[in-house]
């Protein structure tokens, strides 16, 4: 339906220097310039509507989206479709006119396109009117462009419920920092919103969140905690948490890399009811080492010191946080099978007269955060002494976290060690949105160069199914302390 364009609508995306071509003209259609730019925006009551206008705004035409389409024709050209309706609704006063929009780049046209689908069904949010639906929508904002609205409804329904409010609540270690952050006798005005749309009548002292998230950064709230120190904040002003550090170390654990890859058998049945399985068993194999694992282990699993990656959240960049890049650089301490990385995250509060670093590591009190490990569908196989690198590739995505790309390298030995020679690769494709939440207690720890550890297949009694075991030697339960090596390391 064509609405009047008399008065320029509010809070509109503009596209310029489209080639515009009516394809059915009629005597009493707007004839629009060669050139022209096309709009997205709100009328007055709020509906969404699609702007065609020259250089001297003569001539514009103005659409509803709801009574348009859209369609790609090719590369740079996209056609609008819309049905109009006359004076009234009878069938025989309804007529169709039609639109060939000619981009200058493939990009442009790819945004235009997705563009007019958000706005079209009000993800892309317009003011603050009312939508078809009797809904409203508020201003858009970086959040829902790089959001999905489906992931967002399900985070704050999921934080929404008091029963991961209690599970929170009930972790001492957090809690009683929140409690030491906020004991302040003032009163509290609390402003319903966005951070990346609410407005304050005048910038803050002091920023206070928590915007940590498994590995610190899944949800991807620390982009919302550096919009909140950008809008809101003095330039002297305080953040509680100020810096983050996302610590890393390669581990050994037989037990969990077996527990995964049994979880895969199921696939290799041949006659599941009828049906063959085993051309999905490759897939389940690599779907099941695609979740990180979230769970407390016991520290001396770590086969290196570990190091650290830093976010100072009072400098850092939004943009920073699209793409994190670590490289890896280990020294191996005991000779073993390296089943993948383990992380975890620290924050800093950084008060004047005291510092405290809120910890998530293993060794320390367990808080709902756990530890995190990235485990490899191939094991790596190294000497004490061995030089272990690789990098950690973190990229966000809409869903509010982050795909996870991880390699890791064992590097020559001996004389070849000189010559920066690499023996072995493994690489591990994660998704830090599904993670396996493996939160049972850890298994008794049992020293690597004493558990003579080897795998076994052995056939199950109720078919032709192989499992995969750990047969342990007879005098690894007597180990002496000697024997015990612990890693040690400070989180500050």
């Amino acid at each position: 339906m064509e609405v009047s364009c008399e008065r320029k609508p509010r809070h509109h995306r503009e596209y310029p220097y489209i080639e515009v071509t009516e394809l059915n003209p009629s005597p009493s259609s707007a004839r629009l310039p060669p050139e022209a730019t096309a709009s997205f925006s709100a009328d007055e009551s709020g509906a969404p509507q699609l702007r065609l206008c020259g250089s001297d705004s003569r001539g514009d035409v103005c659409y509803v989206l709801r009574s348009c389409q859209v369609f790609s024709l090719g590369p740079l050209e996209t056609l609008v479709a819309v049905e109009e309706t006359g004076g009234s609704d009878t069938k025989e006063n309804s007529f169709s006119k039609a639109y060939k929009l000619i981009f200058r780049t493939q990009d442009m046209q790819k945004a235009f396109i997705e563009d007019f689908r958000q706005w079209k069904h009000g993800i892309q949010n317009t003011q603050n009117g009312p939508m078809e639906n009797g809904s409203r929508v508020a201003t858009q904002s970086k959040f829902d462009n790089k959001i999905e609205a489906s992931s967002a409804k399900m985070y704050f329904h999921y934080y929404g419920q008091l029963l991961h409010q209690q599970n929170m609540l009930q972790d001492y270690v957090r809690t009683a920092f929140e409690i030491a952050i906020n004991l302040v006798a003032i009163a509290l005005q609390v402003i319903k919103g966005k951070i990346e749309e609410v407005e304050l009548p005048e910038k803050a002292d002091i920023l206070i969140s928590e915007p940590m998230g498994t590995l610190l950064v899944n949800e991807r709230m620390l982009e919302t905690y550096v919009i909140a120190r950008d809008r809101f904040l003095l330039p002297d002003g305080k953040m509680f948490p100020s810096v983050g550090r996302i610590h890393m170390a390669p581990f050994s654990d037989e037990y969990l890399f077996v527990e995964i890859a049994n979880k895969a058998l199921f696939w290799q049945q041949q006659n599941f009811y009828g049906v063959d399985l085993t051309p999905l068993y490759g897939s389940a194999f690599q779907g099941y080492f695609s979740q990180p694992v979230v769970d407390a282990f016991d520290p001396r699993l770590l086969v290196s010191l570990p190091t650290f990656h830093v976010l100072d959240f009072s400098c850092i960049k939004e943009e920073d946080l699209y793409e994190i890049d670590i490289p890896l650089n280990f020294i191996a301490s005991v000779g073993t099978r390296v089943h993948g990385l383990a992380c975890w995250f620290d924050v800093l509060f950084n008060g004047s007269s005291f510092q405290r670093w809120l910890t998530t590591s293993p060794g320390s009190p367990t808080t709902h955060w756990y530890q995190m490990r990235c485990v490899l569908s191939q094991p790596l196989y190294v000497m004490a002494g061995q030089e272990i690198t690789g990098r950690l590739h973190l990229v966000a995505h809409s869903a509010q976290s982050y795909t996870i790309h991880l390699t890791m390298s064992v590097k020559m030995w001996g004389a070849g060690a000189n010559h920066g020679g690499i023996m072995q690769t493994s690489t591990g494709k994660l998704e830090l949105k599904e993670p396996y939440y493996r939160l049972s207690q850890p298994q008794p720890y049992i020293p690597t160069q004493d558990q003579q550890l080897h795998q076994q297949l052995v056939t199950s009694q109720d078919g032709n199914l192989t499992s995969l075991c750990i047969q342990q030697s007879q005098n690894s339960g007597n180990l002496a302390s000697g024997n015990l090596q612990i890693l040690k390391y400070s989180n500050v």
